[in-house]
């Protein structure tokens, strides 16, 4: 299961941020190709792999048991600004 909301349209392009509760390779590609009937932009697999695929986590966490949780957040790398968006 994949939670997912707009952040913002831009120029014929939507940025969507996207909450996975597992972690299955490809989970996020295939939930946007199939469940939002569009691929994620340069993704060459499941869209058309024209330009640089723009996925990237922003933030991860990773729970651990009796111990805090490890986190680490990264900003958007320039091929977003390059797209138009700069969340």
């Amino acid at each position: 299961m994949t939670h997912w909301r707009v952040l913002e349209r831009k120029g014929g392009r939507t940025l969507v941020e996207f909450k996975p509760e597992t972690g299955r390779t490809h989970q996020i590609r295939v939930h946007a190709a199939e469940g939002l009937r569009t691929a994620i932009a340069g993704d060459p697999v499941y869209g058309d792999g024209k330009g640089p695929m723009l996925l990237h986590a922003m933030k991860l966490v990773v729970p651990r048991e009796g111990k805090p949780s490890v986190e680490a957040e990264a900003p958007l790398p320039a091929t977003f600004a390059e797209a138009g968006f700069g969340v």
